[in-house]
C-alpha cells in the first residue's frame, strides 16, 4: 500500500491486510493490523514520504478515512515545508554573514598590500625628495617622478578596488550600463536584451551581481560559445536570465550559485536554474522591486 501512494501520489486503503503480500504484510499480520489508510506527504512539489493510519479492529475504516487523512497530510505538508524553510532562510543568512566578512577581510588585504604600501612609499620618497632639494642634490627630479608614479599606481589600485565593490557606471547609468561595462572585460560574447529603466538602488546592485557571477561561472566552467542575458521589469517584479551553450551539469550547491541563491532569498525573490548535461545552463531570478 506504501508503495502505491509513493508511485501515485494519491491516498489509498488496505481494508484487509490478510491479502498483503512480501515482508510488510507478514510483520503487519504479526502485529495484529487489519487495515491500513495512506496519505502521500508531498513537500514543495516532492514526494516527502507517506503517512499511514492502522486499524487493529474488524471491519474496514470509515468511508471518510481517506479525505481526512490527505486532510491531515496537507497539515503535515505545511509544518515540514516551513521548518525547512526556517533551517534554509537561518543557513542562508550565515552564509551571508560569512560571505560580508570575508569581502571586508580581502578589502583591507587589498588595501594593505597594494595602495596602502605604495602610499607609504610615497610619502618616503617626497621626505626623500624635500631633503634633496633642501640639501641642493641633483636627484631630487628622480625621487619625485618615483613618487608621482607610485602614487599613480596607488590611485588606479585604489579605483580598481571601488569598482569591485560597486561599479561607478552602475551607480550612475544603472544596471543597463553596469552590465555593458562588465561584459566589455569578458572572453566571451554575450547578447544583451536589458531594460534601461533605472530601479531602486539595493536592486539595481544586486542584479548587476548575480548577471556578474552567474557570467563568471558561464566563463570558468561552462566552455561555452556565447551566452545571453535578458532582463526586464513588470508589475513591481525584475525578471533576469542569464543562458548559455555550455556543457551544462552545473551545481547549484557550488560556490557561485550558493551566493547567488542566498542574495536572491536576501530580497524575497525566487531563483530558477536548468542545467541539463550537455544542454547548457539557464539561471533565472524574480526580484519584486519592493522589499516592503
Amino acid at each position: 500500500m506504501t508503495s502505491t501512494v509513493l508511485r501515485t501520489g494519491e491516498t489509498a486503503r488496505l481494508d484487509d491486510v490478510a491479502a498483503a503480500n512480501g515482508r510488510i504484510g507478514d510483520v503487519a499480520r504479526r502485529a495484529g493490523v487489519r487495515s491500513t489508510v495512506g496519505a502521500p506527504v508531498i513537500v514543495d512539489g516532492r514526494k516527502w514520504g507517506v503517512l499511514v493510519a492502522i486499524w487493529a479492529e474488524r471491519g474496514p475504516p470509515p468511508d471518510d478515512t481517506e479525505e481526512r487523512m490527505a486532510s491531515f497530510a496537507e497539515l503535515l505538508d505545511t509544518a515540514i515545508a516551513n521548518a525547512d524553510s526556517r533551517d534554509q532562510l537561518t543557513a542562508s543568512r550565515a552564509r551571508v554573514l560569512a560571505a560580508g566578512d570575508d569581502a571586508r577581510r580581502r578589502v583591507v588585504r587589498d588595501l594593505h598590500d597594494g595602495a596602502q604600501q605604495r602610499l607609504v612609499h610615497t610619502i618616503i620618497t617626497l621626505k626623500l625628495a624635500q631633503r634633496s632639494v633642501h640639501e641642493n642634490r641633483s636627484d631630487a627630479d628622480v625621487l619625485l617622478a618615483e613618487a608621482l608614479g607610485t602614487a599613480e599606481r596607488a590611485t588606479a589600485e585604489v579605483r580598481e578596488l571601488a569598482h569591485g565593490i560597486l561599479p561607478s557606471v552602475l551607480t550612475h547609468g544603472g544596471l543597463r550600463a553596469g552590465v555593458d561595462a562588465f561584459v566589455s572585460r569578458l572572453d566571451l560574447p554575450v547578447d544583451l536584451d536589458v531594460s534601461s529603466e533605472r530601479l531602486p538602488p539595493d536592486i539595481e546592485a544586486s542584479a548587476y551581481f548575480i548577471v556578474a557571477e552567474a557570467l563568471t561561472n558561464v566563463v570558468k566552467h561552462a566552455r561555452a560559445t556565447r551566452a545571453t542575458v535578458w532582463a526586464a521589469a513588470d508589475d513591481g517584479v525584475l525578471t533576469l536570465e542569464v543562458r548559455d551553450d555550455g556543457v551544462g551539469g552545473a551545481n547549484p550547491d557550488g560556490h557561485g550559485l550558493m551566493g547567488i541563491a542566498d542574495r536572491v532569498d536576501a530580497l524575497g525573490g525566487r531563483l530558477r536554474i536548468e542545467s541539463t548535461d550537455g544542454d547548457g545552463t539557464v539561471l533565472a531570478a524574480r526580484l519584486p522591486l519592493s522589499t516592503r
